[in-house]
């Protein structure tokens, strides 16, 4: 029931389908014509005029609901789709089309065995109905079996090649993931052991430059001379340890953002839910967040600065907005390279961003928060 209630929440809230299968799944809801084929010749009452809008309007939102349906809610939207076709099998030839749809509705059912004996089993209910009680008889078969066969076989191996794919994703991100990790891992042990033994080095001489202070001033300069060294070669030892680690994560770029506003006298208002993300969608909302606070910092001319993060329906959404008077609202905006890359990101991970200004610059980016490793 709880599957159910988040599916009807997603539907009604949108996407209406996954974003990775594209504006496809739109045009199959078009088939839905052919249930009125019939009436070309033969004009329908207003009763079943009624009827047919109504089972429409039921059955469209079923046909979404599949797309996010899986195991027993496969079977369900698949066995109503063809319940439906058994309505209307008596009166309409066209019903043949929910025995379509139920079909392609297989795939969303795993593993792909299971998935075949729920198309046997559909393919078998529309062989029923066209015997029983259908009128039409052997040509009410004629659309099902040689649309919704191929359809029913198609979405059940592209499903398994979506997840084939999303697997692959997700081993790919915790290669990058533990990649990074171990790369901080080197820069921790780097770090100890150079300034471990530099700054011990460095607190000794200048112990003994404190000593010297008063009866050697020359050997003096010559510890505080070494002392300087030190120091730079200590410096020099930790910016080469330091070398490709770009960034410390989103919450590195919050704390920076946090650091920047301050230092720049913007008020910070924030708003930050604590979630699970995937290590390629931290990474773009990181580097959309530092960008947008130095286009906030450099450019907005700001006194406040709001800074909200949330989880909704599946997707990690940012937004920042300040009350800058650098632009008017309705004002055109003039998309750098800064914003420009924050869209190539934001898109490469099935992702957008929107900018409006309304007293300032809203930025709105919306990612999918993926599977955390």
């Amino acid at each position: 029931m709880e599957r159910l209630v988040s599916i009807m929440r997603r539907i009604s809230g949108g996407p209406w389908v996954p974003p990775e299968l594209g504006k496809m799944p739109y045009l199959w809801a078009a088939s839905l014509v052919f249930m009125v084929w019939q009436y070309f010749f033969k004009p329908p009452g207003a009763l079943e005029l009624a009827m047919l809008l109504l089972t429409v309007a039921l059955f469209v939102p079923l046909y979404l609901a599949s797309f996010w349906a899986g195991g027993r809610g496969a079977v369900a939207c698949a066995l109503l789709a063809c319940g439906v076709g058994f309505l209307w099998a008596p009166w309409n030839s066209g019903a043949g089309t929910f025995f379509i749809f139920a079909a392609g509705m297989c795939g969303r059912l795993a593993p792909a065995r299971s998935a075949y004996r729920l198309l046997a089993l559909v393919l078998g209910l529309v062989t029923v109905a066209a015997f029983t009680v259908s009128p039409f008889g052997l040509p009410f078969l004629i659309a099902p079996w040689t649309i919704g066969l191929p359809v029913g076989i198609a979405s059940i191996m592209e499903q398994g090649l979506r997840v084939s794919r999303r697997q692959l994703h997700r081993k790919q991100e915790e290669v990058e993931h533990m990649a990074r990790i171990a790369e901080r891992e080197r820069i921790s042990r780097d770090l100890h052991d150079l300034l471990g033994h530099s700054l011990s080095l460095i607190a000794l001489k200048a112990e003994l430059a404190g000593k010297l202070a008063g009866r050697d001033a020359e050997a003096c300069r010559r510890e505080i001379g070494d002392i300087e060294t030190s120091a730079r070669q200590a410096l020099a030892e930790v910016r080469a340890a330091v070398t490709g680690y770009r960034h410390s994560g989103l919450s590195g770029a919050l704390a920076g953002a946090r650091a920047s506003l301050a230092t720049a006298n913007v008020e910070l208002r924030e708003e930050v839910a604590q979630f699970a993300l995937a290590p390629a969608a931290e990474h773009v909302l990181a580097l959309a967040l530092r960008e947008a606070v130095t286009n906030v910092v450099r450019h907005a001319g700001a006194s406040r600065c709001t800074l909200r993060l949330a989880l909704e329906q599946g997707s990690a959404v940012l937004r920042v907005a300040d009350d800058g008077e650098t632009l008017e609202a309705g004002a055109e905006i003039r998309v750098g390279n800064g914003l420009a890359g924050m869209r190539e990101r934001a898109a490469a991970l099935g992702g957008k961003l929107l900018l409006s200004v309304d007293a300032g610059l809203r930025l709105e980016l919306r990612v999918p928060a993926g599977d955390a490793p």
